[in-house]
């Protein structure tokens, strides 16, 4: 998630921004999968990875901003 938040942020206009923010938000809807895909499995600790989990889907659920 991090190099693409990057990348949009290099983006060459609004456009370009607003595409790569979207690339941001699908992969960290796609963390939380992988995170829950985990827990459920019972190969890792749900109390691991609670904090982590509740951050990616607070990006997931927040909304862009209009003014961008």
């Amino acid at each position: 998630m991090a190099a693409n938040y990057r990348a949009a942020c290099r983006g060459r206009s609004r456009p370009e921004f607003l595409t790569k923010i979207g690339i941001v938000v699908e992969e960290a809807d796609e963390t939380v999968f992988w995170l829950e895909m985990l827990t459920e499995a019972g190969l890792v600790r749900g109390e691991l990875l609670g904090d982590i989990i509740s951050e990616a889907n607070q990006l997931v659920a927040s909304p862009l901003p209009s003014s961008l």
